[in-house]
């Protein structure tokens, strides 16, 4: 984003949105997801993920308490057979699951003057983050210090859309990767357990809770110390998709990790989340992308590390 900029905004299309309602929406997602729905406040967001029977992640969600149900925003890749796969599991519960990505418009909205300009658009702004606050025109989730997700029903998104502007969701999905917010991409799922991608470090795995799909290994992972892989930041000098593989010089021939997400950079570089061996990390062995004699990453630092 241009500093000269007082905010920025974007229409977001790379996430897709499920519905849950009904009178049992609140325990079959506590009892699905890896973080306390149960305790949820009404006006609370919380991070999640959803697992396999295996520890791995299926999705990677954001948990918005709507009406008296719950919206789960989720890569848009991979809302469609989420939605199908999860809603196996419903059997005699009263609730009712759906994709809703076309129903909701997103936007994200960001910079040192993003709550005066929606103020100003008639949202009430929430104050602390993953606080959500819902006005006429639509819902407000602050996902960090200085940005907002904006979710108003699909009718409204040409007025707001013209109010806010759209400096491209490429922008808005670098500020994720730079918030270390890891996004589970269809060329991805099922490859990571929550620890590998810092979803514990994000409030997105409550190990106090009963039991939900995989909980038995993600504990394993916690209390044994078992984890070989973890998430850092990076930049490189060339384009970057999630599924990329990823090779260190002390693992020849093999690969050593592979690209949870990126985003693109105005030069044409990209910044991303990769999951690599630790003994990788810790021998500090060079880490290129796609090939043994690929560009190589230049690691950054996670803001939670």
């Amino acid at each position: 984003m241009d500093t000269k900029v007082s905010f920025a905004a974007a229409r977001l299309r790379a996430f897709g949105m499920l519905s849950c309602e009904g009178d049992d929406a609140r325990s079959f997602l506590h009892a699905q997801l890896t973080s306390d729905v149960a305790g949820l406040g009404e006006r609370q967001a919380r991070r999640a993920g959803w697992c396999s029977a295996k520890g791995r992640l299926l999705a990677t969600l954001l948990v918005i308490p709507q009406g008296a149900g719950f919206l789960l925003q989720l890569s848009r890749d991979v809302a469609p057979a989420v939605a199908k796969r999860l809603a196996m599991f419903v059997l005699r519960a009263k609730v009712k699951l759906a994709d809703a990505s076309e129903a909701w418009a997103q936007f994200g909205v960001w910079g040192p003057d993003a709550s005066k300009r929606l103020v100003a658009l008639g949202f009430a702004v929430p104050d602390a983050i993953l606080e959500t606050t819902t006005a006429r025109r639509g819902t407000l989730v602050r996902v960090a210090a200085q940005r907002f997700l904006v979710l108003v029903p699909s009718a409204e998104e040409a007025g707001l859309g013209e109010a806010l502007g759209d400096v491209g969701e490429q922008a808005w999905l670098l500020e994720e990767i730079r918030d270390g917010l890891p996004r589970v991409r269809l060329a991805t799922q099922e490859q990571f357990v929550p620890q590998m991608v810092s979803l514990e470090r994000l409030g997105a795995v409550d190990f106090h809770k009963g039991c939900y799909p995989g909980q038995e290994i993600v504990a394993r992972t916690q209390y044994r110390g078992v984890l070989k892989r973890r998430m850092v930041r990076a930049r490189v000098a060339a384009p970057a998709a999630a599924g990329d593989a990823l090779f260190a010089d002390d693992l020849p021939g093999q690969p050593a990790g592979v690209v949870v997400d990126a985003a693109a950079e105005p030069d044409g570089g990209s910044e991303l989340l990769a999951v690599l061996q630790i003994s990788s990390l810790d021998g500090a062995s060079p880490v290129r992308l796609r090939a043994a004699d690929g560009p190589p990453l230049e690691l950054l630092p996670l803001p939670y590390a």
